[in-house]
């Protein structure tokens, strides 16, 4: 097993108050609690509105700030029980790039790659091929065209890969297996996304009965993120490029049909080797990233 890099020696343990105390022996626990009270809170006008229980217009627009929950309960669990120290920590884990070009290629266009060879695939099943121009589509706001991949970059990408990845991962990965940590991760992210299928349009034409083939896609992409995370030295950036690029990719009408169903194949198939290849301990060729506890240093 290998430490995250903290850059300095860590702060040494401290006695505080008693709360303070509580919060750091559970900051995984007010992670999740945070992360899921910041979504509901965003997101209950827009359930509300969907459902016709508020008669007031809702900007659907809203909903992008949900993705920004994960990011808001990592940063605040991190600024009270490290402090300072450990928000640089986890700032410069999201913006770690150097990780070797192979791995930024794989984070940022991979995907793309993936699409065009998935267009071609359903043209020869005999579907249309994809108007590139709806890339940039996205629900509830203008088409941003190529602006798209950023801006899924910096909401689903930087949003939630920070709090995902960055926060929850490493802390299971000290007491589990990198499979069983990345397992752990994935219910909880599944059921983040339940509020959307109250809703998000894309949720709803989905339906609640596809809700076990949706939970299948989000644990072989936990598995994929969680190798790219650990193969990276904890870089936080690249599995937010790729979140990113996914989103950009399948989240679009361009890819409907079999383009996306396709994507989706290949991402379990992926997972699948990770697992064999990476094996459950680190699932990566490099040992998995561990949490190493900064605690916030007392004033005096």
């Amino acid at each position: 097993m290998t430490m995250l890099n903290v850059n300095n020696k860590a702060l040494g343990p401290t006695k505080g108050s008693p709360p303070m105390d509580f919060l750091q022996r559970h900051a995984l626990a007010a992670y999740f609690v945070l992360a899921f009270a910041i979504t509901w809170l965003i997101a209950w006008p827009l359930l509300a509105s969907a459902q016709g229980l508020l008669r007031l217009p809702v900007p659907f627009a809203l909903h992008y700030l949900t993705a920004y929950s994960p990011l808001l309960a990592a940063l605040l669990v991190t600024g009270l029980t490290a402090g300072a120290a450990g928000l640089r920590e986890l700032v410069g884990r999201m913006f770690k790039w150097r990780v070797g070009i192979g791995w930024i290629l794989i984070s940022a266009f991979s995907l793309v790659a993936l699409f065009a060879v998935a267009a071609i695939i359903a043209h020869l099943l005999g579907e249309p091929w994809p108007n590139l121009r709806q890339l940039g589509q996205v629900d509830y706001l203008p088409n941003l065209g190529v602006g798209a991949w950023l801006f899924w970059i910096l909401t689903s990408g930087f949003g939630e890969e920070t709090g995902w990845r960055g926060f929850a991962l490493p802390r299971l990965q000290k007491t589990h297996s990198a499979l069983t940590a990345t397992l752990i991760v994935a219910v909880f992210w599944v059921l983040w996304h339940v509020p959307f299928f109250f809703y998000l349009a894309t949720y709803l034409q989905l339906g609640w009965a596809m809700f076990p083939v949706f939970a299948l896609g989000i644990l072989a992409g936990a598995i994929v993120l969680t190798w790219l995370y650990n193969s990276t030295n904890g870089s936080i950036l690249m599995p937010a490029l790729f979140h990113g690029t996914l989103n950009f990719v399948t989240a679009t009408p361009a890819s409907a049909g079999a383009i996306a169903a396709i994507i989706s194949i290949v991402i379990m198939v992926w997972a699948v080797f990770v697992v064999i290849a990476g094996k459950p301990a680190n699932l990566s060729h490099r040992t998995k990233q561990v949490f190493q506890e900064l605690r916030k240093r007392r004033s005096t």
